[in-house]
C-alpha cells in the first residue's frame, strides 16, 4: 500500500511493503542481548491439572509461561515511570500512530577525546555519543527540525548487538550531557544500546531525567514533565538502512508498566517533486 503524506510543506510518499521492523527478535533461552546482569528471557510449558502445554509432549495445543525483563532483555519502551513513583502506563500513552522520524548514525568517541561532560561519575575512557558528532549528524539532515522522533544508529554496527552481553567488562555507550541537550527536541528517542545512561551511575540516571524533565534525584512528576515522551532502547538498525527520513509506527502493548517489549517499525519517506 502507498501512502502520501505532507510534512513542513513538502509531499512524501511511502510504500508500506517496505516497512521494516527494528525490534531485536527474543529468542527465549537462547541468543539474547541482556543488560546489567539480569536472568534471560526464559519460557517454559504451562501444566496444571493434567493439561501439558506443548504439542510435543502429547499436548493439545502450545501454551507457554514466559519470564523476562523488559529493561534488561531486549528491545524495549519505557515511560517516565521509569524514574519517578506515579504510574504512566507506557502501553497507554498515545501518539499518532505514524511519526516523522529521523535515522543518524554517529561514532561514539570517549570522554577524554571530546571534552564533553556527564555526571555523576565522569571517567575519560567512558565511551560515549557525543554531543559535537550527534550535531555533525544532524546537520545533515535538515528534517530532523520537524520529526518528533529520533533513531540512533552507532557505529561500528555489528550484528553482535543483537546478542552482546553487556556487563561491567563490556559497558554500553551512553549519551554525553552535550548529545542529550540536543535530543530534548525530540519526544521519542530510540537507541540501538542498552540505557541512554552509564551503566554504573550510582543510580543518578541524569539523562534519563534529563530528557523527561524530572529534578535530579526527584522521583515526582513536576510541572514541566514530559508525559508524552518515550525512551526506546536495544534497536538494531541493519546497515541496509541509510540514514535519512523516515515514518516510525511505534508498537508497544498494553502493559500497565513503565516498561514493555516493543516493536518500532520504519518505513522510509521519498519525497515527491
Amino acid at each position: 500500500m502507498e501512502l502520501t503524506l505532507t510534512l513542513n510543506g513538502c509531499t512524501y510518499k511511502t510504500d508500506t511493503e517496505k516497512a521494516l521492523s527494528l525490534a531485536i527478535p527474543l529468542v527465549f533461552d537462547g541468543a539474547q542481548p541482556n543488560h546489567f546482569g539480569a536472568p534471560i528471557a526464559h519460557a517454559e510449558t504451562l501444566e496444571a491439572d493434567g493439561f501439558v502445554g506443548d504439542t510435543r509432549r502429547g499436548g493439545s495445543c502450545n501454551v507457554s509461561r514466559l519470564t523476562l525483563v523488559p529493561h534488561c532483555n531486549g528491545t524495549h519502551t519505557e515511560s517516565v515511570s521509569h524514574i519517578v513513583d506515579e504510574l504512566l502506563p507506557v502501553g497507554e500513552i498515545l501518539s499518532p500512530p505514524l511519526l516523522p522520524c529521523i535515522v543518524v548514525s554517529v561514532t561514539p568517541e570517549t570522554l577524554a577525546s571530546c571534552s564533553e561532560h556527564y555526571k555523576p561519575n565522569p571517567e575519560g575512557r567512558d565511551l560515549v555519543v557525543s554531543g559535537r558528532r550527534l550535531a555533525e549528524a544532524l546537520s545533515q539532515q535538515p528534517a530532523a527540525n520537524h520529526c518528533a522522533a529520533i533513531v540512533i544508529r552507532t557505529l561500528p554496527n555489528s550484528e553482535e548487538k543483537c546478542r552482546r552481553a553487556y556487563a561491567e567488562g563490556q559497558p554500553p555507550v551512553f549519551f554525553s550531557s552535550e548529545a542529550m541537550e540536543l535530543l530534548l527536541t525530540f519526544e521519542h528517542l530510540l537507541v540501538d544500546f542498552p540505557s541512554i545512561d552509564k551503566m554504573y551511575d550510582e543510580g543518578a540516571l541524569d539523562n534519563h531525567h534529563s530528557f523527561w524533565r524530572i529534578d535530579a534525584g526527584s522521583h515526582s512528576l513536576g510541572a514541566q514533565a514530559r508525559t508524552q515522551c518515550t525512551v526506546t532502547e536495544m534497536v538494531f538498525v541493519p546497515d541496509h538502512v541509510p540514514d535519512g527520513l523516515y515514518l516510525l509506527n511505534l508498537q508497544v502493548p498494553a502493559f500497565r508498566s513503565d516498561a514493555a517489549p516493543s516493536r518500532p517499525v520504519l518505513m522510509p519517506l521519498e519525497e515527491i517533486e
